[in-house]
């Protein structure tokens, strides 16, 4: 228990730090682009027209809804992060118990993998409102203002299956992710070398191998949700979340918002200076 809860102050912590980092992403991640492109220069030195990074990102919020601004939709985050590391903690060790003699791999990582979807699923009702407060900034709304009077909104608007908006593709790119960062230290410690810093290299390569199911989510999460950032002619209507997958390979999107650093202009696209997007 103590350790739990050593958990959850840890995670928390985290969580308040990440946030705005959190927030811009799903900003970029839906399309929003408040600021022009500028002239600046790549890695290797050369002058190129970028999108603003996140600190320029950063400083328009701010200089919109002040610093507390970055801070939108960090409330049900943290209680999604409570209750998700609750939720993970009691189902994994119910799956210990169930299996004690059973260390290898394939065992672990499905009991891993057991309890990850059941916190995600558990929780993800709260994220969905998470990215939704964040989102309203593009129309302006507050339509999401607190936690309590979101749920009421979600179900009033969309029923029990709108807190479950965008759940599937998350519920694959979490269960991939897992199984290829496992698998990969599996081998790499049993037949090459063992070093205690390779889990996190494998993690950043199954986490950009896995992010088209992060992007297809969130942007599933705020569909037709009736704010701006989600409906035309800002953005489609998906009726599935493969519909949203196709629309995004199509148009060459799938990375969209995957760095905040050294953005470059979408090609062949148009900048919109009216709706802050690209066409």
């Amino acid at each position: 228990m103590a350790d739990t809860c050593g958990q959850v102050l840890l995670g928390s912590g985290l969580t308040v730090l990440s946030h705005p980092l959190m927030y811009i992403k799903v900003l970029v991640q839906v399309g929003h682009e408040p600021l022009p492109p500028s002239l600046g220069r790549n890695l290797f030195g050369r002058q190129v027209y970028q999108l603003p990074g996140l600190f320029a990102y950063a400083k328009h919020i701010i200089k919109i809804d002040g610093k507390a601004g970055l801070f939108n939709g960090l409330a049900p985050r943290l209680c999604a992060g409570t209750i998700g590391t609750l939720v993970h903690s009691r189902v994994l060790q119910r799956c210990q118990d169930a299996g004690k003699y059973e260390v290898n791999i394939f065992g672990l990582t499905t009991k891993e993998m057991i309890a990850r979807s059941c916190a995600t699923i558990v929780t993800h009702p709260f994220h969905v409102i998470t990215l939704r407060c964040m989102v309203q900034f593009i129309g302006r709304e507050t339509k999401y203002s607190g936690v309590f009077d979101s749920i009421v909104t979600v179900y009033k608007n969309e029923g029990v299956l709108g807190f479950f908006a965008g759940l599937i593709p998350r519920l694959l790119g979490d269960v991939l992710s897992l199984w290829i960062c496992n698998m990969l230290a599996h081998l790499i410690n049993t037949y090459a070398i063992d070093d205690s810093y390779l889990p996190l290299v494998f993690q950043f390569f199954a986490s950009m191998l896995t992010y088209p199911f992060v992007l297809v989510s969130n942007l599933m999460a705020v569909n037709d949700c009736g704010l701006a950032g989600g409906l035309p002619p800002y953005a489609s209507i998906y009726p599935t979340w493969v519909d949203c997958w196709r629309h995004l390979s199509l148009e060459g999107n799938m990375s969209r918002g995957n760095s905040l650093f050294f953005r470059k202009l979408p090609v062949g696209k148009t900048y919109a200076i009216d709706q802050k997007r690209f066409f």
